[in-house]
């Protein structure tokens, strides 16, 4: 059966889990980070996409 595209959910496309290596490591690739920085990342700063992004930005600047 096809899925019902009137009923969409907002899940967090907005946060990054910690708890999922698909998702830490996905992330980690796009930043170009290793899977373990992002976690630290995720426990220094929340799991918010945006802000993580920013962080890992100034990351790679040091």
């Amino acid at each position: 059966m096809a899925d019902d595209k009137s009923k969409r959910d907002f899940r967090d496309r907005d946060r990054v889990s910690a708890d999922e290596d698909y998702e830490v490591e996905y992330f980690a690739q796009k930043v170009g980070l290793t899977p373990e920085q992002v976690r630290d990342l995720i426990r220094k700063h929340g799991n918010a996409r945006e802000t993580l992004e920013r962080e890992a930005k100034a990351l790679g600047r040091r």
